[in-house]
């Protein structure tokens, strides 16, 4: 048995840049991993994929008929390479689902560094993400993870040197987002939000906490405060409450705080009092 951490991201920054023929939106975006994250384990079995998880909600899904994302990650790294056998994949679910924090997406990315692994098949990070972007947009970055500038649909990946120290409060309302949906309403836009993305890499090359708290941006977040006004309310709460930079992350719900460390608890604390019933937790970026 073998054990993958799939660890979640955070974008620092997020640009949509166009809208390609087939439907998926291309992005300049600047994405972080931090120290949340699921795991999962890995068996060999003589053949078949099978997952099991401990989170209500992706079961139900899986009962529903639906190709959870891990599997689908397992079928298709199985139409690159030969296997001898199968897996039996359990999941531990921590990152919450439906966030805009790549909780799928890396789950996928550990499923194909996990088969890599247990099966020996010799691939090598950008094989695997080659094979990563059949699955989704995410998963690339979601490989190796890290800081990277991501363009294209997400797929084409530099890495941006610099990063410092940055200790965080992240907030999930208790709302499910669709992407799509988001999207859809970001494409009616005629003056859509557009963050300096070279700002924000230029502070991570300078390691300026300052300048990137200055120069976070996202597309989608004035989309999708619109739609969830709860999201606006609380990155005023936080920002009232001493955070240092504020963002939604993703097409959202989720939002978080840079906030200097000696603050990071009283500021979870604050927050987990006014939003009972959210994910409220402290992280770091990795």
């Amino acid at each position: 048995m073998i054990t993958e951490q799939a660890y979640a991201k955070i974008n620092l920054s997020l640009d949509v840049t166009g809208k390609r023929a087939d439907g998926y939106h291309t992005v300049r975006m600047v994405m972080q991993s931090i120290d949340l994250h699921d795991t999962l384990s890995f068996e060999k079995i003589p053949s078949g994929f099978v997952l099991t998880t401990d989170n209500d909600e992706l079961n139900r899904e899986s009962d529903s008929g639906s190709e959870n994302i891990i599997l689908k990650a397992c079928r298709i790294m199985s139409e690159h390479k030969d296997m001898p056998g199968g897996v039996k994949i359990v999941l531990t679910k921590r990152i919450p689902i439906a966030a805009g924090m790549a909780g799928g997406s890396t789950d996928a990315a550990a499923a194909l560094r996990g088969l890599n692994r247990l099966y020996d098949l010799g691939l090598d990070t950008a094989e695997l993400e080659k094979i990563g972007v059949e699955i989704g947009a995410d998963v690339p970055f979601c490989i190796a993870g890290g800081t990277k500038l991501c363009e294209g649909i997400g797929e084409v990946l530099t890495p941006v040197e610099g990063i410092p120290p940055l200790d965080l409060v992240i907030v999930k309302p208790d709302i499910n987002v669709s992407t799509k949906d988001i999207y859809k309403a970001f494409d009616s836009l005629t003056a859509p939000v557009r963050p300096d993305v070279d700002a924000i890499v230029k502070a991570i090359n300078e390691s300026d906490t300052s300048a990137i708290c200055r120069n976070l941006g996202n597309s989608l977040e004035a989309v999708t405060a619109g739609l969830y006004p709860v999201i606006g309310k609380i990155m005023e709460f936080m920002r009232s409450n001493g955070a240092q930079g504020v963002l939604m992350s993703g097409s959202g719900p989720t939002v978080y705080a840079i906030v200097a460390p000696e603050n990071a608890e009283k500021l979870k604390e604050t927050v987990s009092l006014k939003y009972p019933g959210y994910y409220v937790d402290r992280h770091k970026i990795l």
